[in-house]
C-alpha cells in the first residue's frame, strides 16, 4: 500500500531590512524544515512573489520606505496568503492595528526561533484546512476541458498569479493585478464597483486615487494584447467593471 506524501515545506518569505536579523531568521528557519528567503524591502517582496509566490510572508513593520503594515495591507485580499508581523512595537495600540490590518499573527522582537516556527506552523494549517472552501472554484484549463469534453474557461491558476484563457496561452500577475483580477473573476459576469475593487487592493475608498482602477484595466489589457489574448474585461458606466465573455 501506497503511504500518503509528506505535505511540501511551508514557503516563508522574510521581509526585514536589519541584514543580520533577516539572515539570522532565514537560517534557522531552514533549519526547522520551512522553506525561508529573505528580502530587504517591499519592492523585493513583491518581486519575488511574481515569480515564487510564498504560504506566509513575516513582515517587519519598520522597513524602508513601504511599511510591513502598509504590505499586509495590500495583500489582505488574497486569503491563500499568510502574514506574520514580525516587530520591535509592542504597544497594544500596535498589536491591534496589525490584527486588524490583516495579520494572522504579531510577535515582538526579540522572537525565539522555536516560537515563530510554531506560529508559522498554525498559520500554515489554517490556511491549508480553509485554502479549498477559501478560492472560487476553478475552471479547468484547455487540455484538461479538451480530454474530459468540458468548454475550456478563463482561469486561475498557481494560486491566482497565472491567468490562461480558453486556449491555453498564460499571462503571469503581480500582485496588484492579481488582486484586482481576482475580485473580477469571483464574481464573474456581474459588475463590481470601484469601491469593492478599492476594498480588494487594500485601500481607502476615501483616499485612493480612482485613476488607479482604469490604469490597472489598462495595463492588464495591454499586457493581454501582447500575449495575443482578448481580456474580457469591461467598463461599466456609472460603476465599475465586469469580467464578462
Amino acid at each position: 500500500m501506497q503511504l500518503p506524501s509528506e505535505p511540501p515545506p511551508l514557503r516563508i518569505h522574510v521581509v526585514e531590512d536589519d541584514d543580520d536579523i533577516r539572515e539570522e531568521t532565514v537560517f534557522a528557519l531552514g533549519e526547522l524544515g520551512f522553506d525561508a528567503s529573505g528580502f530587504g524591502d517591499a519592492a523585493g517582496f513583491y518581486r519575488a512573489l511574481v515569480v515564487a509566490p510564498c504560504d506566509i510572508a513575516v513582515v517587519d513593520i519598520g522597513l524602508p520606505g513601504e511599511s510591513g503594515l502598509s504590505i499586509v495591507a495590500h495583500l489582505r485580499a488574497l486569503r491563500s496568503i499568510g502574514m506574520v508581523l514580525f516587530t520591535a512595537r509592542s504597544t497594544l495600540d500596535d498589536r491591534v492595528a496589525g490584527l486588524r490590518g490583516g495579520a494572522d499573527a504579531y510577535l515582538v522582537k526579540p522572537v525565539d526561533m522555536v516560537e515563530l516556527a510554531e506560529t508559522l506552523k498554525a498559520v500554515g494549517r489554517r490556511l491549508r484546512a480553509s485554502h479549498v472552501a477559501s478560492l472560487p472554484a476553478a475552471a479547468p484549463d484547455a487540455a484538461a476541458a479538451a480530454a474530459i469534453g468540458a468548454p475550456a474557461q478563463w482561469s486561475l491558476h498557481e494560486g491566482g498569479w497565472v491567468l490562461s484563457d480558453p486556449q491555453g496561452r498564460r499571462m503571469t500577475l503581480t500582485a496588484t493585478e492579481r488582486a484586482w483580477l481576482g475580485c473580477l473573476i469571483q464574481r464573474q459576469g456581474s459588475a463590481v464597483s470601484r469601491d469593492d475593487l478599492i476594498a480588494a487592493l487594500g485601500g481607502d475608498v476615501f483616499d485612493f486615487d480612482q485613476h488607479r482602477i482604469d490604469a490597472i484595466a489598462s495595463r492588464l489589457r495591454r499586457k493581454a494584447d501582447r500575449l495575443g489574448m482578448r481580456l474580457p474585461v469591461h467598463s461599466v458606466r456609472g460603476t465599475g467593471y465586469v469580467f464578462a465573455t
